[in-house]
């Protein structure tokens, strides 16, 4: 069976020397495999196409049969791992506490265990809507449910 930490150290090594890393594998019991990247800076098609052939190349399909997919982890997906909130300082972010409690807020900065945020408020000034930033405060990594980036079009 291919085992979700193979995939992982695959891809590891498929995106070593480059800006990309893993966010998040599935392997499913059937050996459909999802492996979820990002960057730095972006991630292109190409980079996709680079780690899906080497992960593939280093799989024995006459051992066992999978199904591969290698995607960006996508711009509306929350983000799993710390090295993600690098491209989203002074960005608004939306925080979900494990209480429930769901905020904006504009990342300052952020370590393993940490989040140096300003709570985002929109106030309405006539017809026209404001964001209006509080004072720094600190937020647990362990106290956060989930972190997904503000989308504005």
């Amino acid at each position: 069976m291919i085992t979700k930490e193979q995939i992982i150290s695959l891809a590891g090594e498929a995106l070593k020397d480059t800006d990309r890393y893993v966010v998040n594998v599935t392997v499913s019991s059937d050996n459909v495999i999802e492996v979820f990247i990002d960057s730095d800076t972006s991630v292109t098609i190409d980079d996709c196409v680079e780690a899906s052939r080497y992960i593939e190349d280093h799989l024995d399909r006459d051992a066992e049969d999978f199904e591969l997919s290698v995607s960006s982890a996508g711009i509306d997906e929350p983000l799993l791992v710390a090295r993600q909130y690098r491209k989203y300082i002074g960005q608004n972010l939306f925080i979900t506490k494990n209480d429930g409690v769901k905020k904006m807020y504009r990342l300052v900065s952020f370590n393993e265990l940490q989040l140096e945020v300003q709570e985002a408020e929109a106030k309405l000034y006539g017809k026209l809507t404001k964001v209006v930033y509080h004072d720094n405060e600190t937020i647990k990594t362990a106290d956060i449910k989930e972190i997904r980036p503000y989308i504005k079009f």
